[in-house]
């Protein structure tokens, strides 16, 4: 049984005992690939996540980041809260009680805000067929609008250009970024 381990630069060899000096022969060693495998060719030429991974990935880290902020918030309004005479008991219950509330609100606000963004971001590449910085800069447009749409319309439009101002910062802080850093 002979198989071909030539250098082939699309799959590399794979030993799962390297680090036991276990003496193995080179046909129980496995060929994996060095790139992602995909079932369609032009999911392959695309150099983005997918728009359920977005959608995971803005979602998830809104929560995340919201919950912590919101907790440090909630943690410093608990302190201001103290009174003479409270207990170390009543002091630890109240801020658990106020950074609890206040992480949970916080991360649930900017969790749909990336889950709207995931969205508005996903329906523009697809539409405009590119991705670009124009289209983080419109979705963060419609971000904006669509969250404080009950609000009235003066909010949804002042809303909608802070949106897409924040989001026009954050990619040529990105561009900035990738330039001077090497990350």
């Amino acid at each position: 049984m002979a198989t071909d381990h030539s250098s082939d630069e699309s799959t590399r060899l794979y030993h799962p005992y390297q680090s036991f000096d276990v003496p193995i022969k080179a046909q129980h060693l496995y060929k994996l690939p060095t790139s992602p495998e995909f079932l369609f060719t032009e999911e392959s030429l695309k150099k983005r996540r997918s728009w359920g991974e977005n959608l995971t990935f803005y979602t998830g880290t809104g929560y995340l980041g919201g919950s912590l902020a919101g907790a440090a918030s909630g943690f410093i309004s608990g302190v201001k809260s103290f009174e003479y005479g409270d207990t170390t008991k009543l002091k630890i219950n109240r801020i658990l009680n106020s950074s609890g509330h206040t992480g949970r609100s916080l991360g649930c606000k900017v969790g749909v805000v990336g889950l709207i963004y995931a969205g508005i971001e996903s329906g523009v590449v697809a539409y405009a067929d590119r991705d670009d910085a124009w289209t983080k800069v419109v979705a963060g447009f419609g971000t904006g609008t669509v969250f404080r749409a009950a609000r009235g319309v003066r909010a949804a439009a002042v809303a909608g250009v802070l949106g897409g101002m924040a989001s026009g910062a954050f990619v040529a802080g990105k561009r900035v970024l990738k330039l001077y850093a090497y990350v």
